[in-house]
Order: C-alpha cells, then structure tokens, then sequence
C-alpha cells in the first residue's frame, strides 16, 4: 500500500475515527457547547487581541453571524465585550475564566479519550503512529516550492 491515493484513504479513514473519538469527548462535556462557538472560543484563545471583525474573518462569515454567536457566548457567561484599550471604538472579545476552564477541560477530555485509543495499540505501532505523525506535520507545514511542482 504505497501508493498515495490508499494511504491518503487510510489516512481519510483514521481522521474519522479521530474526529469521532474527539466528538464524543465534546459530547460528554457539560454544558455542552456546539461546534461553532468553541470555534469561536478557541479562536478567542488563540489571539488576545481578537476583535468583531478579526472574528468574522477567521470564521470566513459576516460580522453580524459572528456577533450573534458571540451574543450566545456571552449569554452563557463564557464571553465577554469591552473597550479595547489601544482604541475605544474597538471592542476586543475575552474569554472569561469559566470559558477558560471549559477549553482546559475539553483538551483534557479530548486527550484521555485518545490515550485510551492509544493504550490498545501495541507499543511499536504507536511510536510509528508517532514518527508518521511528526513526518506528516512537518511536509504539511513545508509546502513544496514552484520548482518541485515543476519537476513532479
């Protein structure tokens, strides 16, 4: 199997099965938040200084769409509005600390749900499970270059 089309479908098949291990970790959480506002919220996380528009940008929607997810956020008491402080007509959104200790606890969840996983895989496939891994990382983030487009 070393053709990159199967391996790409192993591959397609194993991130289902990662994202299904993932979702139930998110699903056993309480309260459970949907999908889109702990987007929000990790974006949130991500980038301190993360106003309305920066939001809509990054979720690649309208700012009106972002501000209502934000209203729902805000409802539930894991977000909060305010002056930015470098310019007053700006308002940078911020993570309280109960949204913070809900992402906290979700990785958690999320990575106790996958060494469970893991935990079933003999030690010598999960060390090629973590070569493959690294090895993928590092050719996603080291996009080829015009030349070996070129030449492949």
């Amino acid at each position: 199997m070393d053709r990159a089309t199967e391996i790409a479908a192993a591959v397609e098949s194993a991130v289902e099965s990662l994202v299904a291990v993932v979702e139930q970790a998110r699903l056993a959480q309480q309260p459970t938040v949907p999908p889109a506002q702990l987007r929000v919220l990790a974006i949130i996380a991500s980038n301190r200084h993360t106003n309305m528009s920066r939001l809509a940008e990054a979720l690649d929607v309208v700012p009106s769409s972002a501000s209502r997810l934000c209203d729902r956020l805000e409802a539930t008491g894991l977000l909060r509005r305010v002056a930015d402080p470098r310019d007053r007509r700006e308002v940078r959104l911020v993570l309280t600390s109960a949204a913070r200790r809900l992402l906290t606890d979700l990785r958690e969840r999320r990575r106790a749900a996958l060494a469970e996983v893991l935990e079933r895989m003999p030690p010598a496939a999960r060390q090629d499970l973590l070569r493959a891994l690294q090895a993928f990382e590092a050719a996603a983030a080291d996009p080829p270059s015009e030349v070996d487009r070129q030449t492949a």
